[in-house]
C-alpha cells in the first residue's frame, strides 16, 4: 500500500509539472527536454511556448547558446534547413499537426537564419536568427549591476518634450572614482536581460573581465511632443506628420534621431547627461564616453559624435538610417542622412571609433534610399579617409538581430587599449581593416546582362 502510494504522489507531482510546463514559456534545453521525455505534455508546451501565428508561419523558434528547438504547424511533413545547410527531418506529434526539431547551431555570437521544405517547396523561416555566446548571459559570480526606475525628463531645448531613461550603475562603481559613460538610443529596448537583446548582461560580463572600463549607461527613448502644442518644436513635428503621415511620437522621434544638426547631442549634454552627473560622477573626457543605436537611433549616434567629437569618440551603429528620412525638412539644417558620406570624405577629419553593422536583406522604407548601400557607403568613405572603423554585413533584415548577437565583440572593440590615466587618444586606423581592399557590391536579385 505505502509503495503504491508512493507512485501515485509521483505521477500527481508529474502531472503537475506537466501541467505547469504547458503554461508557460520555455526555453530551448526545456523544450529539447520534454522531447527527449517523450512526454505527452511537448503539445502543450510548444503552444504556450510559441504565438500560433509563428506556429503556422513557420517562424517559430527558441534558442539558448547553441542549442534551438525549432516548431512548426503543417498539414503536411515539412524538413528544416538552417543556413543552407542540408535538410533536417522533423518529428511529428500524434493528435496534431505540430512538427518538432532540435539543432546545436554554430557558430555563436552571430547572426543565422531557417526556413523549411514542405511539398518540395520552400516555406516561412526567418533571415535573423541570433546564436548567443556565453558572454551574453551573466556568467557565475559576476555581479550585477542596478537599473533605476524611469526618469521623465521635460526638455527646454524641444520645447517641453518629455522623455523617459533609466540610468545602469554597476555593481563596480565607486563614486570616489569617475565612470565612463555610454548612451542607448531607443533605450527600452536594451533594458531586459531576457529575450534578444540581453545589453545589460554583456556590460556586467565585460566590466567584470575589464574589457571594457567601469561604466554608467543611459537608456533613452525618444520623447513625445503631444503635451506642448503651440510650441515651435510641436509645429514642426505635426507638419512632418502630415507630410509623411507618420504618427506624431514616430515623427519626434525622427525628428530627434534623423536631423543632421547640433541639436540632439546638446540635449544629452546640456541636459540628461547634465542630470544624470548631478547623481553619479562621470567622465567628462570624449575618450571615455561611447553612444549607440538602432536604425533611426543609429545615424543619431554617428551624428552626435560627429557634431562633438571631443564629448562622444566611440560609436555603434546597427542598421543605420543613412538616408534621406529628414533631407531638407528643416531649413535651417538641410543636409540629411545620405549626405553623410560625402562629409566624411569632403570636411575636416574627427577622431573618432566607429563600428557600423547592416544586412544585404535590410529593405526598410526605399522612398528615402537603401539602408545596405547607405551603410556601404559610409564604410567605404570611413575607409578612405582612415578612419578606425569596422564594418559588419551579414544577411539580415532591418533588425537588431546580427547587432545583438556580436555586441560583445562590438564593445571589446569599441573599447580596446582604454586606459583610465587617459582623458584622449588619438584614433589610428584598425590593423585588422588597414589593408583590405573598398567594400563592393554585387547585384543577386537580377542576371546580369
Amino acid at each position: 500500500m505505502a509503495r503504491m502510494r508512493k507512485l501515485w504522489l509521483l505521477a500527481a507531482v508529474f502531472s503537475l509539472a506537466l501541467n505547469a510546463w504547458a503554461a508557460d514559456k520555455l526555453t530551448a534545453p526545456e523544450l529539447i527536454a520534454l522531447a527527449h521525455s517523450h512526454s505527452s505534455g511537448l503539445s502543450g508546451a510548444i503552444s504556450a511556448s510559441f504565438d500560433a501565428k509563428d506556429l503556422k508561419a513557420g517562424t517559430a523558434w527558441a534558442g539558448l547558446g547553441p542549442q534551438f528547438f525549432f516548431a512548426i504547424e503543417s498539414a503536411s511533413a515539412p524538413s528544416l534547413v538552417i543556413d543552407d545547410a542540408a535538410a533536417l527531418p522533423m518529428q511529428s506529434i500524434a493528435g496534431s499537426q505540430l512538427w518538432y526539431a532540435e539543432a546545436q547551431i554554430a557558430p555563436l555570437a552571430r547572426l543565422h537564419q531557417f526556413h523549411y521544405i514542405v511539398n518540395g517547396a520552400t516555406f516561412g523561416g526567418r533571415l535573423d536568427m541570433p546564436a548567443f555566446g556565453p558572454l551574453s548571459y551573466l556568467q557565475p559570480g559576476v555581479p550585477s549591476g542596478k537599473l533605476s526606475d524611469k526618469i521623465v525628463h521635460t526638455s527646454k531645448i524641444y520645447d517641453g518634450m518629455k522623455s523617459e531613461y533609466w540610468i545602469y550603475v554597476p555593481a563596480e562603481y565607486d563614486p570616489k572614482t569617475p565612470a565612463a559613460v555610454m548612451v542607448f538610443q531607443d533605450g527600452g529596448g536594451y533594458t531586459s536581460r531576457e529575450g534578444n537583446n540581453p545589453t545589460l548582461n554583456v556590460i556586467d560580463n565585460l566590466i567584470a573581465q575589464k574589457k571594457i572600463p567601469v561604466m554608467i549607461c543611459v537608456f533613452i527613448n525618444p520623447g513625445d511632443i503631444t503635451d506642448s502644442p503651440d510650441t515651435p518644436t510641436y509645429k514642426f513635428v505635426k507638419t512632418y506628420s502630415d507630410k509623411w503621415g507618420r504618427t506624431l511620437k514616430d515623427s519626434m522621434r525622427s525628428t530627434l534621431y534623423d536631423t543632421v544638426s547640433d541639436r540632439y547631442v546638446r540635449f544629452l549634454r546640456d541636459e540628461i547627461l547634465a542630470d544624470v552627473g548631478a547623481k553619479y560622477n562621470l567622465r567628462k573626457d570624449g575618450y571615455s564616453r561611447a553612444i549607440t543605436g538602432l536604425s533611426s537611433g543609429g545615424i543619431c549616434s554617428f551624428n552626435a559624435a560627429w557634431q562633438m567629437p571631443d564629448y562622444f569618440s566611440r560609436v555603434i551603429s546597427w542598421i543605420g538610417s543613412f538616408t534621406s528620412i529628414q533631407w531638407k525638412e528643416d531649413p535651417a539644417n538641410p543636409d540629411g542622412g545620405q549626405d553623410y558620406p560625402e562629409k566624411i570624405l569632403r570636411e575636416p577629419k574627427r577622431n573618432l571609433r566607429v563600428w557600423l553593422q547592416d544586412g544585404a536583406n535590410d529593405m526598410e522604407n526605399q522612398k528615402y534610399g537603401s539602408w545596405p548601400m547607405a551603410n556601404i557607403r559610409m564604410a567605404n568613405a570611413l575607409k578612405t579617409r582612415d578612419y578606425d572603423f569596422r564594418f559588419s554585413f551579414g544577411k539580415g533584415t532591418h533588425n537588431p538581430g546580427q547587432g545583438a548577437a556580436e555586441f560583445p565583440e562590438e564593445m571589446m572593440w569599441l573599447w580596446r587599449d582604454y586606459d583610465a590615466a587617459k582623458t584622449e587618444q588619438q584614433f589610428a586606423a584598425d590593423p585588422a581593416e588597414k589593408d583590405k581592399p573598398n567594400f563592393r557590391v554585387e547585384i543577386i536579385t537580377r542576371k546580369a546582362e
